[in-house]
């Protein structure tokens, strides 16, 4: 709840902060929509592929439990970094570090935490589909709270404000992850020789150093030649590269069974379905949170609404629907009648895209007005809701399920790879605003998720088959 609390709250501050004008009364950075959609797309691609090294070193050197209490030091320190103007530091460094803290902290701390769930419920089924609801819900009471404070004081008063609550948020969690670590019993920790763990993390930090160094250099020699947006764009395919390379890398290893293959080909395509649907749903924190800034009508009378307040629209639907969603499962389980998992994520990406064909209607009638209601949004973000719970859960539970043995931490790494792609893309495609409307880029990404919709929907049943015995 805390770590979604600080993440939530930065990010609905984020693309605001970066496209206010340098030269107003709570100054920001002065960027352009289109750099400012890069460096988002960037920094939330970081975020959720260095998910896969932060699985590892779970699975190999730390143990879950370690991993998630120091993912989410590091992520406070970040938090702090980037309100470092406050005491006087430079704005751009203090904000670009703070960025690089987080993404590193958010990479050991968020795959290894859904990892620690799926243990608590070993039986599998509906009731770890329930339990992850239920673990969803934890998440948006935090993701509902941090817009709305982060927002407040961030939007009203001074942005460094909005960061530093978003510092204090984590260190809460930190706090509560300690007082509550005796309820996890023996979740999360690695049953292996200290010497052993010891030699694995010497060899990783070797590896990792110069990985790091290699990114960092040849990402500043392209910067140097190319545009960001080139540049953010050449990671995204070059990624997706990786991940086919190392699927079939996985496909050939001779440890696993033929079944295990064809579960494999299953967490691939619900992949690539994923990097599709987040591509769609983080629309939130860039294109529909400038078009909430810009397009809609906030004022109350007496006030204006913060723009991010708007952010925490979904997280109150997901608080309200993700009981009922996880109950529904089980209900539909008992009579023989609860959907496929490949069924649920071609609605999932339905739900999403009819959600972009109402904003897209409510873009086309902002012209030549004040602004639209933000009721437009709020529909919008509740059918997001609806696609994101038949997706979201119950991707993470499946991926659980469906991974081979001793895989689980490395497969919920790539599941977040899924998130990274759609993060990267959202922020390119949010771009761009500097050269089209909202109506007609809200349309483009609503065709296009429900283009994936069908074909899921069309594929479903021979993609069940593939996964055997499990529901």
């Amino acid at each position: 709840m805390w770590e979604r609390f600080s993440y939530y709250g930065m990010r609905a501050l984020l693309v605001l902060f970066m496209t206010a004008a340098s030269t107003s009364v709570n100054p920001g950075l002065g960027f352009s929509v289109g750099v400012a959609g890069a460096v988002y797309g960037l920094y939330t691609f970081f975020v959720y592929v260095l998910a896969l090294p932060g699985g590892w070193i779970a699975d190999h050197i730390w143990g879950q439990r370690r991993a998630v209490f120091v993912g989410g030091c590091i992520i406070a320190a970040g938090h702090f970094a980037m309100a470092g103007p406050l005491i006087g530091l430079p704005d751009h460094p203090s904000f670009f570090l703070g960025l690089v803290l987080i993404v590193i902290g958010t990479g050991l701390l968020k795959p290894n935490v859904s990892t620690m769930v799926a243990d608590l419920y070993p039986e599998g089924g509906a009731r770890r589909d329930a339990g992850f609801s239920i673990f969803y819900t934890g998440i948006n009471l935090g993701a509902f709270l941090g817009p709305i404070l982060a927002g407040l004081l961030g939007e009203g008063f001074n942005w460094h404000w909005g960061f530093s609550l978003a510092g204090v948020g984590m260190v809460l969690g930190l706090v509560q992850y300690r007082l509550g670590g005796r309820y996890l019993e023996g979740v999360g920790i690695l049953d292996e020789p200290e010497e052993i763990l010891k030699q694995r993390g010497r060899k990783a930090i070797s590896s990792i150093s110069i990985i790091s160094v290699l990114v960092v250099g040849g990402g500043y020699f392209l910067l140097e030649w190319l545009s960001l947006e080139v540049v953010a764009s050449l990671l995204g395919y070059a990624v997706i590269g990786v991940v086919v390379v190392y699927f079939w890398y996985l496909l050939r290893h001779r440890d696993h069974t033929a079944l295990d293959r064809k579960r494999l080909v299953v967490i691939f395509w619900l992949v690539l379905l994923a990097a599709v649907f987040w591509s769609g749903f983080e629309q939130a924190g860039t294109s529909l949170n400038l078009f909430a800034s810009e397009h809609t009508n906030r004022d109350l009378g007496f006030a204006e609404v913060p723009a991010s307040w708007l952010q925490s629209v979904n997280a109150l639907f997901i608080i309200v629907l993700a009981p009922v969603f996880g109950s529904l499962w089980i209900f539909l389980a008992k009579i023989n009648r609860n959907p496929s998992i490949p069924y649920k994520f071609a609605l999932g990406l339905l739900g999403l895209s009819a959600g972009f064909f109402v904003v897209a209607w409510g873009a086309a009638n902002s012209v030549g007005t004040d602004g639209v209601s933000p009721a437009w949004l709020v529909v919008t973000y509740f059918l997001h809701t609806v696609g994101e719970l038949c997706l979201s859960p119950v991707g993470l539970s499946s991926v659980t399920k469906l991974a081979p043995k001793g895989r689980v931490g490395q497969m919920m790494g790539l599941w977040f790879i899924a998130a990274a792609l759609g993060n990267l893309f959202a922020g390119l495609v949010a771009g761009r605003l500097e050269t089209t409307s909202s109506a007609e880029l809200f349309e483009f990404v609503a065709i296009l998720v429900a283009g994936a919709g069908i074909v899921a929907l069309l594929l479903a049943r021979p993609v069940k088959r593939m996964m055997g015995d499990i529901d």
